[in-house]
């Protein structure tokens, strides 16, 4: 199998204003990013809302977006706690030929590596024909991977383990595996993960800077010159300054009203963050409507 790299959006869900999940925008506005310099995205990650958002709704988008010309671009994340759930919803997928999954392990519990090994065990067993890239995030699901598990992991799956999302940032700058993708979760680390051999991101903001992005992307493997890496990491800083999936919803309603729309407990950001926000990127010279050469 072809290593999977290069620039990954956690995509967002896009809701009505019942909060039901609006399949055709989520797959437009996933598709868009595409367009815009994505490689692909991560559907219902943490960032699309997915712990929130009912598996009858998600089964749905899989129907749609089953019929799209980029099928092959996005990787499913499943974004359930229950083993039985995620097998499952997996098979759905399975079913509609998608392969690659996202895949955290569950919030809430104290566990381990053994434990983890165990829980991706008994998902291999169920859907073996998959393609897992763990998601590494201490701060949502309470475990993080240490090297030494993600090894095992690897050594006893090596035809399903096949990649990491490190989202704690104890990974990507020493794990070292032949044919194995690791995708730091943030911009600030994309430039110096790829000169330490990272495969790409996977990234929430990627929401908004996948043009400039790909160009730090781009030009890293062309040995050019970077010069948007320095507004990609202030444009993520002012974005980390607040809680992401709040700051993103925000920050792209002013375009389209129907970003307002987001699942409680989340919310969208208060007046005076939000001002301070688009302040920043407005001294940023920031937008993600205008091409590069603007």
């Amino acid at each position: 199998m072809t290593k999977i790299s290069g620039i990954f959006a956690a995509t967002m869900s896009v809701l009505n204003s019942d909060l039901s999940l609006n399949v055709e925008k989520t797959i437009d506005h996933a598709e868009k990013l595409i367009d815009q310099g994505c490689h692909g995205t991560a559907i219902f990650g943490s960032t699309g809302q997915s712990q929130l958002i009912p598996i009858s709704e998600k089964i749905d988008l899989l129907n749609k977006l089953s019929k799209s010309k980029f099928k092959d671009k996005h990787i499913i994340g499943t974004g359930l706690n229950s083993l039985g759930e995620t097998i499952n919803f997996m098979k759905i997928a399975n079913s509609q030929n998608f392969k690659k999954f996202l895949i955290m392990p569950p919030a809430y519990y104290k566990y381990g590596d053994k434990e983890v090994i165990e829980f991706y065990t008994r998902i291999i067993e169920s859907v073996s024909d998959c393609k897992i890239i763990l998601y590494n995030f201490e701060k949502l699901c309470g475990y993080k991977f240490s090297i030494d598990c993600v090894k095992k992991l690897v050594k006893k799956f090596p035809n399903q383990i096949i990649g990491v999302k490190d989202s704690s940032y104890n990974l990507f700058e020493n794990l070292k595996l032949e044919n194995f993708s690791i995708f730091p979760g943030s911009e600030l680390k994309l430039l110096k993960g790829l000169e330490l051999g990272c495969s790409g991101i996977i990234t929430a903001t990627c929401n908004v800077t996948a043009e400039i992005s790909r160009k730090v992307y781009d030009d890293f493997n062309s040995k050019k010159k970077q010069s948007f890496n320095q507004k990609l990491c202030d444009v993520r800083r002012a974005f980390d300054k607040y809680n992401l999936i709040s700051g993103l919803h925000t920050y792209c309603s002013k375009d389209n009203e129907i970003y307002k729309n987001i699942l409680p407990p989340l919310s969208l950001l208060n007046k005076t963050d939000e001002k301070d926000l688009l302040n920043i990127l407005n001294d940023l010279k920031f937008t993600n409507k205008t091409s590069l050469a603007a």
